[in-house]
């Protein structure tokens, strides 16, 4: 879906631990540089690969690729993109998030005992394939740490919201060019409406509340969430409803 010069939401169908869902990279670019924010899930480098060719753009072009956290379904393919593209691609994280990508530490929501709970309802073909993927999960080394606030010098500026709450280093990205929030898992949409984070998936959900008062800080006419996909109904009004009740 285009939603600006050089912005494209993708839409990535992925199987989940519910069943199928469609989730929602974002790519940008301009004449010098192509980025895209998150990875999808394992398996899915073919899908980016289709999805960036339908927006008009060279998956060989892509040089920039902003994590904005650890969770499986937006590190998935990220090694595979590394690898197969033609040339060194710039792997973008907040510090806090980084050791968890590169594999240092194991992922912080995936512990033992919680997927065992996850997928204790499933097939169990199904089970074993998941619990093998998260015995070893996807890595790649982060290139480059990036900070609250810092503005990123391409397709018109791209400055990082640090977030923390369904991580702990969490990121946001405003697109300064398009006005336009790339939410990741900070915010959900549901139905046509805006939602805060969810709670079953937030690592620390008071802090991720807390988080989204730093959104209204900003003139944000399209939200893209990775999980629902885009909402422009009077993004600006929809985010301080949200701030004001996480009070």
């Amino acid at each position: 879906m285009r939603l600006a010069d050089g912005v494209e939401v993708l839409e990535l169908p992925m199987r989940s631990f519910s069943g199928q869902s469609i989730i929602h990279p974002t790519l940008t670019w301009d004449d010098d540089t192509v980025v895209l924010v998150d990875a999808g899930f394992p398996g899915q480098l073919q899908q980016i690969r289709d999805a960036t060719a339908r927006a008009g753009v060279s998956f060989d072009r892509l040089d920039k690729l902003i994590i904005t956290h650890q969770d499986i379904d937006h590190i998935g393919s990220l090694p595979d993109i590394v690898r197969e593209s033609p040339h060194k691609v710039d792997v973008v994280s907040s510090e806090e998030e980084r050791p968890y990508i590169e594999g240092r530490k194991p992922l912080i929501k995936m512990n033992p005992e919680r997927l065992s709970k996850m997928v204790a309802s499933l097939p169990e073909e199904r089970r074993q394939q998941i619990e093998m993927m998260f015995a070893n999960p996807p890595k790649a080394n982060v290139t480059t740490a990036v900070a609250d606030g810092e503005v990123l010098p391409y397709c018109g500026g791209i400055t990082v919201i640090y977030t923390p709450g369904h991580t702990p280093g969490h990121i946001c990205l405003y697109l300064n060019q398009s006005k336009i929030l790339v939410s990741g898992d900070a915010l959900v949409a549901a139905d046509g409406e805006l939602q805060g984070p969810n709670p079953r998936s937030a690592y620390d959900i008071d802090t991720a509340l807390n988080s989204l008062k730093k959104l209204t800080q900003y003139d944000i006419k399209t939200v893209i969430c990775y999980h629902g996909g885009v909402y422009r109904d009077s993004a600006n009004k929809r985010l301080a409803e949200l701030a004001s009740a996480a009070h």
